[in-house]
């Protein structure tokens, strides 16, 4: 497997600053599965070529394996493509060997790791069953110019046509570590899951990490990264995971449900005045929810937990779910929900309380969900009542459908409670014009006219009644702050 990185950037010799290897070195990296090794084939002012090359121990490979599934198991871990193409092998060790720069760290030129250069990069075989024109569809939105040959299954006889191996090579100005995360995300998409380990959660982060995209609350230079902004970054994401379409729906929300930039945040008195309104709102979902006489509840984009924090003091709640996207607040909520948990409780959380008279008493069990609204998911079903407090409007309107099918056509609990800003009020809010909106990443915020409107469409459609109740003080002509939809099934 061989990879071939050219500038010209003069001096060209910096390439060896970038990649943390010296020019006049040829250096080895020992692998489990083989050794990488970075060497110069030229290293002038005017032009410098890096190569890294991984020569795989197909024996190592073999030993490696714990299990087997076909018959032919030990000819084909001596027979197969993984010493010649870029796999999964070469990505982890293209991760290991040039970590520091795909990472885009250079401590004595931090102002050369920042710079655009002329980049080619090279690889001679790379799998990629969909052909060239998927190559270029991956690699020319990142602002690369894609020459994708077919390798011929033989030179020698023509007749027998082309592999699914293309012979790859990229020409563009970039950031260097910009193009190795390019290769490090599309060449495991390319191959096809194919990979030489096993894919758990921990490859969702490696995922967005190299994408780009925000990973446990910290924010890349680029904010939502490359890849959320793909226009293939479903079909990367799902190849990338292997299919795994637990982690791809988590993978997805994460890319297109980023938390807020720093650019935009509402006034400080916006939020302070939403910080009450916040708990106005979940008095008034909990006046609802006991109204109803609901046994089970499911909180869709729980955040912290400020309701769930509410409702585990209802005793005749039997099951309480919380469902975010960011593992963040799911962990705020968890150290809310878990103070003063009972060890023996099960699954779930069984927090124990005392009553007036000292009497310890239960409350009902709990889960949290790292899920998505707008993806179907089994775990969803079974709640008497669904809640979407502050939801919808972070959504892109795109998206909106989707998370009626989940909420309203998959899960149907025989409750929905819906609560989003009236974009009405903001006139009211000191610091925000017409037009505004009260937090950065809301994608809209409706009129009372508009909300009506998708409500009533939506209870139509999926054979609910609705009602609308304000949440917050009412004025005569913009009406209340928050503005709630009580869907009956």
């Amino acid at each position: 497997m061989l990879l071939t990185i050219t500038t010209t950037a003069r001096p060209a010799t910096d390439l060896g600053y970038l990649l943390h290897k010296h020019p006049d070195k040829a250096q080895g990296f020992e692998q489990s599965f083989g050794t990488a090794h970075v060497f110069y084939p030229e290293a002038t002012e005017e032009r410098c070529t890096a190569a890294l090359l991984l020569e795989v121990d197909p024996q190592a490979l073999l030993r490696a394996r714990t299990s087997v599934s076909t018959p032919d198991f030990a000819l084909a871990q001596y027979v197969n493509d993984r010493p010649y193409a870029s796999s999964s092998l070469f990505t982890v060790a293209l991760g290991r060997v040039l970590r520091t720069a795909i990472r885009g760290v250079c401590e004595g030129r931090p102002e050369l790791a920042a710079t655009p250069i002329p980049l080619e990069l090279h690889l001679p075989a790379v799998p990629c069953r969909s052909g060239p024109e998927r190559a270029r569809a991956l690699f020319e939105p990142l602002g690369w110019t894609v020459r994708a040959e077919p390798v011929p299954l033989d030179p020698g006889l023509p007749g027998w046509g082309d592999s699914h191996y293309l012979s790859l090579t990229l020409t563009g100005t970039l950031r260097l570590s910009d193009a190795l995360s390019h290769l490090y995300v599309l060449l495991p998409a390319m191959e096809g899951g194919n990979r030489h380990y096993w894919v758990d959660s921990t490859e969702i982060d490696k995922l967005l990490r190299a994408g780009g995209a925000p990973v446990d609350g910290v924010e890349s230079e680029d904010g939502a990264g490359w890849l959320a902004e793909h226009p293939e970054r479903e079909w990367i994401t799902r190849r990338y995971l292997a299919r795994r379409d637990r982690y791809v729906r988590t993978a997805l929300a994460r890319l297109t449900e980023h938390e807020e930039s720093e650019e935009g945040v509402a006034d400080p008195v916006v939020e302070e005045r939403e910080s009450s309104l916040a708990d106005r709102r979940a008095d008034a979902i909990e006046a609802v929810i006991e109204s109803e006489r609901v046994s089970s509840v499911i909180d869709l984009g729980c955040g912290g937990g400020r309701l769930l924090e509410r409702l585990v003091r209802h005793r005749n709640l039997e099951r309480i779910t919380g469902v975010d996207v960011h593992l963040g607040g799911l962990e705020i909520a968890h150290r809310k929900l878990c103070k003063g948990c009972d060890p023996g409780g099960g699954r779930g959380h069984r927090p124990l309380f005392a009553d007036a008279a000292g009497r310890s008493d239960q409350r009902p069990r709990t889960e949290l969900l790292l899920g998505s609204v707008v993806y179907r998911d089994e775990r969803f079903h079974g709640h008497d009542a669904a809640v979407l407090m502050e939801v919808v409007e972070h959504l892109d309107p795109s998206r909106l459908p989707a998370m009626e099918d989940v909420v309203f056509g998959d899960a149907a609990p025989r409750l929905v409670v819906v609560t989003t800003p009236n974009v009405e009020y903001n006139r009211h809010y000191e610091g925000l014009t017409d037009g505004s909106l009260r937090h950065a990443d809301h994608r809209f915020e409706w009129t009372r006219a508009e909300f009506a409107a998708w409500a009533d469409r939506v209870a139509e459609r999926y054979g609910y009644t609705v009602r609308y109740l304000p949440v917050g003080d009412e004025h005569p002509e913009t009406g209340a702050p928050t503005q709630m939809g009580v869907f009956t099934r």
